[in-house]
């Protein structure tokens, strides 16, 4: 089994922007940064995603994204806690007739 190298969000975003905003090519970039070229590639996909305003598949790598995937769970989470307090509510409602 092999061991599998983790990188931060700022790491990636760096090797993105190599490619992306520099034109580097994937391999370049890959070799000189000691990162396999899929990793690489899938960084690359990410950041123009995000470019685009899209949310793309992977983590985010940019702040903003970032700061919107976050807003995203939580409001996930306040809408689910929103519907159990309105089941809870009509419960005792019901229970107090």
């Amino acid at each position: 089994m092999t061991n599998r190298n983790k990188y931060d969000a700022t790491f990636k975003l760096e090797v993105a922007r190599m490619v992306v905003d520099q034109g580097l090519s994937v391999a370049q970039v890959a070799k000189e940064m000691n990162v396999g070229r899929t990793a690489v590639d899938r960084w690359s996909a990410q950041y123009k995603a995000e470019l685009l305003g899209e949310t793309g598949v992977g983590k985010p790598l940019t702040i903003e994204q970032q700061k919107i995937r976050q807003l995203e769970q939580e409001n996930r989470q306040l809408r689910l806690d929103n519907e159990l307090l309105k089941k809870v509510s009509a419960f005792f409602a019901r229970e107090l007739k």
